[in-house]
């Protein structure tokens, strides 16, 4: 199996999907269905989301690929936590230095991440067979793990990971056409 070949088209695969995830709850005009994969506005959350969509996704071809494995779930696991971890802590950490968002280094994240989060996955699955326990409580946290992502997706924490900076509100409600909307909704009752 040619690893860096695999390693390489993850990280273009992946990044593809993010790519789209972003816009893909627009383009099918707010379905909330796709906005359980696909950002739904422009918290940190949801760009953490981005890359995790495609990178489970993903998981469809690598579990074919390396399912076999005796590291697979660990790497698996391994790399989803990565995402969830370097790209809020990137992201604040420029923040908290240039006092500002700047798109271009919220773009080189997003990639970063994923080159890592991808790396991760193929060093852990290259590595000696770890004991059999690790691997089964890894596939037990790839299950608890996607159940916080869907959770974390329809019922947002009220914390700065989840809120919008653009209008404050979390989760679906802060998607902006639907925030106009029921702003008119709301007028036309008065």
């Amino acid at each position: 199996m040619d690893h860096a070949f695999n390693f390489w088209l993850g990280v273009v695969v992946i990044s593809t999907i993010g790519v789209l995830a972003h816009f893909l709850y627009e383009w099918t005009n707010q379905n909330k269905i796709v906005g359980l994969f696909a950002a739904v506005n422009e918290s940190t959350w949801e760009h953490i989301k981005i890359a995790l969509t495609p990178t489970l996704l993903w998981g469809l071809y690598d579990g074919f690929a390396y399912g076999y494995d005796p590291n697979y779930f660990l790497a698996k696991l391994v790399s989803v936590l990565s995402l969830v971890i370097l790209i809020p802590i990137a992201f604040y950490s420029y923040r908290a230095i240039i006092k500002r968002a700047v798109l271009f280094i919220d773009i080189c994240i997003f990639y970063i991440s994923i080159v890592i989060s991808q790396l991760i996955f193929y060093v852990l699955v290259t590595l000696p067979a770890q004991p059999y326990v690790v691997n089964y409580l890894s596939c037990l946290g790839l299950f608890v793990a996607f159940g916080f992502y869907m959770t974390l997706t329809l019922k947002p924490i009220k914390s700065f990971l989840f809120k919008d900076p653009i209008n404050g509100k979390y989760g679906f409600r802060a998607q902006s056409k639907l925030v106009k909307t029921s702003t008119k909704s709301k007028k036309h009752k008065s």
